[in-house]
Order: C-alpha cells, then sequence, then structure tokens
C-alpha cells in the first residue's frame, strides 16, 4: 500500500503544505480502552479509513490496553464485526458499501490485545516490550476518572520518556475536567510528568472537516475578509441543536449538563474559529495563539446572559420523548440542564459592540449545528419586498451538519413590472463538489497527532481560558439551585432562549433554516 505523492506546483510562489502529504512516521499506537464503544465505533474506522488512502506506514502497531479477558483474535474479530455493522446502517457515523479486505487484513494484522490494568506499574511494565526503540502516542480511550492515575502509571514505568529520535504522545479525550478548578488541577498534573509539546488534547468536533474549512474558508477568500467586522455585522449566531434525548447516558448527563458537555469545547472552538485574527502560519502555535487571544477577550458572562432549559415529555417526529428526569440514571428532582443559550461578547477592536449568541440542547425540533452571520441593513432602505417589507439583511449561513456547506443569502429584483426584491440564496454543498467519502472526523485527528501536528488540538491555557469564561455561570447556577426552565419534547428550546434575544431586537434563526 503506498501514499500519495506530492505534485510539486509550477508555482514558484511559496505555500504551505497540506499536512496529509506522506503517511506518518513509523510506531505504535497503543489504545488504553480497546475493549470500549470509542475504539470500536470511531477510533479503529478512522484507522481503517487511513489505511485505505495509504495514510499509515508499513511499520505500524496497534496494542490494545484493556481489562477484559480476551484473545487478539477476539479482539480483531469483534472490531472487524462492529465495522461489518456499519456498511447495514446509512446513518452511522462510519458508512461504507464494503470493508476491503485486503485493506482490513493488512490493518489486522498489525494489531495486537494485552489485557491488563491500566493502572497497575507491574502490568503496565510488560508494555515496554512493545514499544522498546519506537515512536508511541498513548490514547486514552478511558473515562475520565481514570485519566490522572493512568497516565501517572505510564511515566512511572518510564513509558513516557522521549529519547533522541523517539516520540511519545498522549492523546486525551475531553471533558478536561468539569469546571475552572478541576481543569486547571488535570493540566498540572499533566504537565508534571510530561511536557505541553507531548499532550494532544481531542475535541472530535475539530476533527469535522467542516469546521476545518472555517479557517479556509476565513483566509483564503479574500471576499470576505472585509466585511467579517463590527462595521457589517449585526450579530452571530451558533447552534448545536439535537432531536435525541440523553438516550440511555442520564448517569453522565445529570452530572455533567449541556453548558459543561457543549459550551467550553465544541461551541468555544467554532467560536474561536469565527472570531479570530489570521494566524501567522498553519502551524500549531500560531494557530494556539490566535485562539487564545479570543477566549482572553470573552467578556465574564453574567447569570443574565444565561439561559438553561429542561426537556419535558413530547414529540419528536413520529418519536415520544419522555421527560429528562424520567431518564435512567437520571434524579427524579434533577435541575441539570438539556439546554442552554448564552450571549457572550468580545472586548476586541473587530468585534467590540457585536454579540455572539450561542445555543445548544437535547431534545429539540431538529438536528443542526450552524453558524449564521446576521450583515447588518444598508445605511438607507430603497427597496421593498412584494408584500411591502423592508429589503431583508443579508446573512450568511454556515452549516456544520446535518447538509454540509454554506448559503449566501441576498437580495434581488423580482421579475415583473414592479421592483420587488426577493431573497435569494448561493449554495455550496460539500458533497456536490467533492463527493461523499467514508470520514468520521477522527482519521485527521490521529493522523496529526502521529504526525506531531497540534494545530486542531487544545493547549492548556485555551482550555482554561474557556472554563474561566464559563466559570461564573457555573457558579450561580450552582448557588440559586433554582430548577432550569422547562421546554416540551420537539420543540425549538425554552422561552427564555427567545427572550435573551428578544431584549436586544432580534430573533433565532430558525432551527429548520437549511435549504436543501
Amino acid at each position: 500500500m503506498t501514499s500519495p505523492r506530492h505534485n510539486a506546483s509550477a508555482s514558484a510562489q511559496p505555500s504551505v503544505a497540506p499536512a496529509a502529504r506522506h503517511p506518518a512516521p513509523d510506531g505504535t499506537l497503543v489504545i488504553l480502552g480497546a475493549g470500549g464503544d470509542l475504539t470500536h465505533r470511531l477510533l479503529v474506522p478512522a484507522l481503517y479509513d487511513l489505511a485505505c488512502s495509504g495514510f499509515l506506514p508499513d511499520d505500524f502497531k496497534v496494542v490494545g490496553v484493556s481489562l477484559e479477558k480476551q484473545t487478539t483474535e477476539e479482539w480483531v474479530a469483534s472490531l472487524r464485526a462492529r465495522l461489518d455493522a456499519f456498511t447495514r446502517d446509512k446513518h452511522a457515523e462510519f458508512y461504507t458499501t464494503k470493508i476491503s479486505e485486503e485493506t482490513w487484513q493488512w490493518l489486522a494484522s498489525r494489531m495486537t490485545y494485552r489485557s491488563m490494568s491500566f493502572v497497575s506499574a507491574e502490568e503496565m511494565q510488560t508494555l515496554t516490550a512493545d514499544i522498546a526503540g519506537r515512536n508511541a502516542v498513548f490514547y486514552l480511550a478511558i473515562p475520565p476518572r481514570f485519566f490522572e492515575e493512568s497516565v501517572v502509571t505510564l511515566a512511572k514505568v518510564g513509558l513516557l520518556t522521549e529519547k533522541p529520535g523517539i516520540f511519545r504522545r498522549l492523546a486525551i479525550e475531553k471533558p478536561f475536567g468539569t469546571d475552572l478548578e478541576t481543569a486547571g488541577k488535570l493540566n498540572a498534573h499533566l504537565l508534571s510528568v510530561m511536557k505541553e509539546s507531548q499532550i494532544y488534547r481531542v475535541d472530535h468536533f475539530l476533527g469535522k472537516e467542516t469546521v476545518q474549512n472555517l479557517l479556509a474558508l476565513r483566509f483564503s477568500n479574500l471576499l470576505f475578509q472585509p466585511l467579517w467586522h463590527r462595521d457589517y455585522i449585526d450579530h452571530i449566531q451558533i447552534t448545536a441543536a439535537e432531536t435525541l434525548s440523553v438516550e440511555g447516558r442520564g448517569a453522565f448527563y445529570d452530572a455533567t449538563g449541556a453548558l459543561r458537555d457543549m459550551v467550553p469545547n465544541h461551541l468555544f472552538q467554532i467560536l474561536a474559529l469565527v472570531a479570530m485574527e489570521p494566524p501567522t502560519s498553519l502551524k500549531a502555535e500560531p494557530v494556539r495563539n490566535a485562539k487564545q487571544q479570543v477566549f482572553d477577550a470573552i467578556r465574564p458572562i453574567t447569570p443574565e446572559n444565561a439561559v438553561r432549559g429542561q426537556y419535558i415529555k413530547g414529540r419528536s417526529g413520529d418519536r415520544i420523548i419522555q421527560a429528562y428526569r424520567e431518564s435512567m440514571g437520571v434524579a427524579p428532582d434533577s435541575i441539570t440542564e438539556t439546554y442552554t443559550a448564552l450571549k457572550i461578547e468580545l472586548d476586541t477592536w473587530r468585534w467590540a459592540g457585536v454579540p455572539f449568541y450561542l445555543r445548544t440542547g437535547k431534545g429539540l425540533s431538529n438536528s443542526v449545528t450552524q453558524i449564521i452571520v446576521q450583515f447588518k441593513q444598508t445605511p438607507l432602505s430603497l427597496f421593498h419586498t412584494e408584500d411591502g417589507q423592508p429589503q431583508p439583511p443579508n446573512r450568511f449561513v454556515y452549516n456544520i451538519r446535518p447538509d454540509k456547506g454554506a448559503d449566501l443569502h441576498f437580495n434581488a429584483k423580482k421579475p415583473g413590472p414592479e421592483t420587488n426584491i426577493s431573497e435569494v440564496v448561493a449554495q455550496f454543498r460539500y458533497e456536490k463538489s467533492f463527493g461523499s467519502l467514508p470520514n468520521i472526523g477522527y482519521e485527521t485527528l490521529l493522523y496529526d497527532c502521529l504526525q506531531g501536528s497540534a494545530s486542531l488540538f487544545q493547549r492548556a491555557d485555551n482550555i482554561e481560558a474557556a472554563w474561566r469564561a464559563v466559570d461564573p455561570v457555573l457558579k450561580a447556577w450552582a448557588k440559586d439551585k433554582k430548577p432550569p426552565e422547562f421546554y416540551t419534547a420537539g420543540s425549538n428550546g425554552p422561552a427564555g432562549a427567545d427572550e435573551l434575544l428578544a431584549r436586544d431586537g432580534r430573533s433565532w434563526g430558525p432551527l429548520n433554516n437549511i435549504k436543501k
């Protein structure tokens, strides 16, 4: 299996080469928690996609570590069974019509399973033979309560110690703490046994092509740059809505809530990409520095600018959704929010006076993640619509899911003898432009971690600055202990979210704003 070759450009103009030019360096990926859902549902399908594309080196190994007593053959068989199941489910995160037997055998032949405790120094010491003299990435596909102890164990037996020409890296999934204090403690703990350059904090939103494209959209197209400014933009909305309920994750969700689960990570990463200044390059530190400037500029969020809601029984399509408090693992008097909306203000030259409205929730009327850039009205409204309304202001709608792409809403004269304006839409869709390829988002994250490219991973100060912004809200909610505002499952959320914008003379874009 060979990797794609770089076709050198005839242009003499210097450029930044894309990351995916050559296979990753030789080495071993050690997955702690190899028997779990994350490994079966996301990590191994991503490795399979990378193998299909030729981005894994020939000298590549995967070592799975978990407590389950099983052989390598049994583990590999369970991974293959999950891949085969995906071929029968068009709605799965990873979907392909068939699995290439040749590619799968290539990958499977490089897999080994070790049944052991990842917090036992004696047992973990045996991994030394698997990675001796080799590059290694340790992926923590384990519950957060084991993060610190597992890292201590890895460090104690010397598995994280780098030598000249040999790297050791740690990939760790969110949540990175549950508030500012715990995030700071986790970062301090990690940095006490390894360097920041060895740590790859994974936010899977950053693996999505549509999220990564925000950088390209903003900084490779001159036409957006002059307009991306307070002089032309009225406000920006960022929405991540789901029709799903907590779906069997009640115990986890009741201790977390919508704000912790989505805002200081996923939504703030989108916020940073939308609001950041141009980085000096696409290398990790310039990109993360530009994001840090956004996080540092967030004005502390007050409880008055934060809404929390919780769904009660309702209908979504043909499904009846039971009330959140009736979900397994949820306290019958729970005050955990399943919805939150925030007004965020940035104290920067570019964005002063431009509010960012963020909302996320479960049990809503539609599943959509999108950004709406609402432009200001023209200084003089010369035109009207057919029903006599003033011409609508322009807006740019960026769709992260489900219909990946963008819609630019602008005005045009409606044909006829009268001079009436009608809103029209210029549309871009990923699938129409580039076709449909199996991709779950972890491919780029795994590849970049193996390559040592940290642009798509969060830095310690990024994590803590994001928690610092939402900490006042979390503390206020914990203190007042008031129940959240209830909303019916299958609706657009609580009335308080509409009021948050209405007091500024604005309104949310509809959750069904996607145009096919």
